[in-house]
């Protein structure tokens, strides 16, 4: 059978192949987008700060199915390139199972302990019962945040990276289709926006289930799981590094908030989410293409093609390079006009977003690079580098950052922490790419 990961290796190979997720992400980005338009607009600014608050559960249900997906990926995709094809289809369905179990018992945990896990995320009494009712119902569709991730992932595995974009872009379209039926035509307020960015996550993880169960023509399918602890553990610890990368967005989310909560008020913390929308837009062009090359360079590492390795290397810093360009001269460019979308012009949130928006935008300059890095070092299956990389410029170097620099410049301090944080983590990125070159002999 001719594996669809065995590709010719050209810039324009490799950008169609990435293509089917770079618009997934893009897509997944913009309906997330798309639910802050709606509850800003058609609720109010303190219920999009309450949605900010609440963000970190459902970027933890996101996480755990990113690190199965991008690690058990890894291990999948080796052993094709290996031709192992029923151990693949094994291991795949086990990570499944595994992952349906930790979905709903996390959730269960989730909703026993709601309202301590509020007050921790920093709601006070202003915001409580907006964040109540979109974490109550977050919780109950955690379980989604899982699946969606874990399929998005494996389509691109099975080679079937256009199917899952098509079938992310109908999650997204019911999402927004969702977002207007129960905010503006049911008034359900809040709790409507919860349900639809629960209900855009479940649809594509259903037909993503159906399709792997179903469909027995592909290289890879869902089939009776053989018991394999040390898959499981080097699914979790090869994909921990981008396990880390969605957790501290959620740690670094609560601290902007309770930070700018006692600097700008609610106003703040309505500007940060403002921003965070925007940076997850961008941000989603630079992981689209690092997941959906992440595949070819596990199967070409399993057969121990040294040459594709070089040229994905080689190609990939150019595309990363001229798109980093690109997403700082857009964020430049359309600062205002993003800001506008959720808050009228000459208002406190519009006119602090922007001035954010504009000094948080140079950090768009280093993010692809770490982000490339740590991706490809999770494919060639070092986790614990690809998880250095991750943990240092996405929650080390923002911590501190975000604690001293506003004690500085306030605010702004807040906005400037984030690029900050970039530049260094570029520095040991490129550290570990020197470093182990020699090794994985990609350069």
């Amino acid at each position: 059978m001719n594996n669809k990961l065995d590709i010719k290796i050209t810039m324009g190979s490799l950008l169609k192949y990435s293509l089917p997720t770079i618009i997934s992400m893009i897509f997944m980005s913009v309906y997330m987008m798309t639910d802050g338009v709606f509850v800003a607009r058609l609720i109010n600014t303190t219920a999009l700060s309450a949605v900010n608050i609440v963000m970190p559960l459902i970027m933890v249900s996101v996480a755990l199915g990113t690190m199965l997906a991008t690690g058990g990926s890894a291990i999948v995709a080796k052993k094709m390139g290996e031709g192992k094809e029923v151990e693949a289809r094994q291991n795949f369905s086990l990570i499944t199972v595994f992952a349906v179990i930790c979905g709903t018992l996390l959730s269960m945990l989730g909703l026993l302990l709601i309202n301590p896990i509020i007050r921790f995320l920093g709601a006070n009494d202003a915001i409580y019962q907006y964040c109540y009712d979109y974490a109550y119902m977050s919780l109950i569709l955690f379980p989604f945040g899982m699946f969606a991730m874990l399929f998005q992932v494996f389509f691109i595995t099975a080679g079937k990276a256009a199917l899952g974009m098509v079938i992310n872009i109908i999650g997204g379209i019911v999402t927004i289709a969702l977002d207007y039926i129960c905010i503006a035509v049911l008034n359900m307020g809040i709790t409507g926006a919860a349900v639809s960015t629960g209900v855009g996550y479940a649809v594509p993880g259903f037909i993503g289930l159906f399709y792997f169960m179903l469909n027995r023509k592909g290289s890879l399918y869902l089939v009776r799981p053989k018991r394999d602890i040390p898959v499981l553990l080097k699914s979790c610890t090869n994909g921990s590094s981008e396990m880390v990368t969605n957790l501290s967005q959620s740690v670094i989310t609560i601290l902007f908030n309770n930070i700018l909560m006692r600097l700008a008020g609610e106003s703040g913390v309505a500007s940060i989410t403002i921003i965070l929308y925007a940076q997850g837009l961008l941000n989603s062009a630079f992981m689209g293409y690092s997941t959906g090359i992440a595949p070819v360079i596990s199967y070409n590492y399993g057969k121990q093609d040294h040459d594709r390795l070089k040229a994905t290397y080689r190609i990939s810093k150019r595309v990363i390079g001229i798109s980093s360009v690109a997403a700082f001269a857009v964020a430049l460019l359309f600062a205002s006009p993003h800001v506008s979308v959720f808050s009228p012009v000459g208002t406190p949130v519009y006119t602090m977003a922007v001035r954010g928006f504009r000094i948080f935008s140079f950090c768009f300059l280093f993010m692809g690079f770490s982000i490339f890095g740590s991706s490809m070092f999770t494919a060639l299956s070092n986790g614990r580098v690809s998880a250095i990389i991750s943990f240092m410029r996405s929650l080390v170097f923002v911590v501190i950052s975000v604690l001293l620099l506003p004690m500085i410049f306030q605010v702004n301090g807040v906005w400037l922490s984030i690029p900050v944080a970039e530049v260094l983590g570029l520095l040991v990125t490129l550290y570990y790419l020197k470093k182990l070159k020699g090794t994985y002999q990609y350069a």
